[in-house]
């Protein structure tokens, strides 16, 4: 995940007064997602947790305490966080990002559902972080990891002799398949 422009803006010590919400935290990308949070001193003033009936009762460790995941429902999204942050794959996105969006949330989306969509910033913070200044409400989508890695090298190059066209190829981890993909192997 690169680092999210809700993180660069929120104080590093200390409690803030930010409601922030992780989807799909059960996985191994929503997992991730609140270990760099932690590792960040991130602390909002509430978290939630959510992900699918399956996962949900389990526990989420976070700022040492304890929480419980809660199940994702549209009831859940309207109850207005500032920061959403879904890695739950693109048809949950597709389902429960515009609630969380209609909300009055800032939702950070890492899935495919809307990295195509004309509507929606897509950001590497980097590199275009600036589409987000005064950005209150909505979705952000950002680029698959790869993608994310490789603009950012590039982009200087783009900055000081300019791309017309790049040719990619990448080979995807296992861990893009989530942890059921990580048990198999």
């Amino acid at each position: 995940m690169g680092r999210a422009f809700f993180v660069q803006n929120m104080k590093p010590k200390g409690e803030s007064a930010v409601k922030l919400a992780v989807v799909g935290v059960t996985g191994e990308v929503g997992r991730m997602m609140v270990r760099v949070l932690q590792e960040r001193n991130v602390r909002p003033k509430k978290v939630a947790f959510y992900a699918s009936a399956r996962s949900a009762g389990s526990t989420m460790a976070f700022n040492g305490e304890e929480h419980e995941v809660r199940e994702l429902t549209r009831k859940v999204m309207k109850e207005g966080y500032d920061y959403v942050l879904f890695s739950a794959g693109a048809s949950v996105s597709r389902e429960y990002a515009p609630v969380a969006a209609e909300a009055g949330s800032v939702v950070i989306d890492n899935s495919s559902a809307f990295r195509m969509d004309g509507d929606v910033p897509l950001v590497v913070p980097e590199i275009n972080g600036d589409l987000l200044k005064g950005y209150r409400r909505g979705i952000v989508a950002n680029p698959n990891c790869s993608t994310i890695q490789m603009v950012l090298g590039l982009y200087g190059v783009h900055k000081r002799f300019g791309i017309r066209s790049i040719v990619v190829s990448t080979y995807q981890a296992v861990s893009g398949a989530g942890k059921n993909g990580m048990d198999e192997l």
